[in-house]
């Protein structure tokens, strides 16, 4: 199955977290937060404006972003879970 986001939207894949700790603690699976960190495998064509054009998106898929706690959809397509989020949740692209 292949999903396409609609106007502003972005599919994400998250990025796990480390299950080790820098000083060496192995953290179990019930300690560890959810990944606030992804790559975009999919974006939509951009927000149409007012005036009828379309706003450019600005990040690309293939794009590793940090994204805020509570944003998006969880979603699961064929055993692979995704985020389906706006592009204003994402708060910075990672170079």
């Amino acid at each position: 199955m292949k999903i396409k986001p609609l106007a502003d939207k972005v599919l994400v894949q998250r990025i796990e977290a480390e299950a080790v700790t820098a000083g060496g603690i192995v953290l179990p699976d019930t300690a560890k937060e959810k990944p606030q960190r992804g790559k975009i495998v999919a974006v939509g064509e951009g927000k149409v404006l007012d005036d009828g054009s379309r706003r450019k998106m600005q990040v690309n898929a293939g794009d590793e972003v940090l994204f805020t706690s509570y944003a998006g959809t969880d979603i699961k397509v064929d055993g692979a879970e995704y985020l389906i989020m706006d592009e204003s949740d994402i708060m910075a692209v990672i170079k």
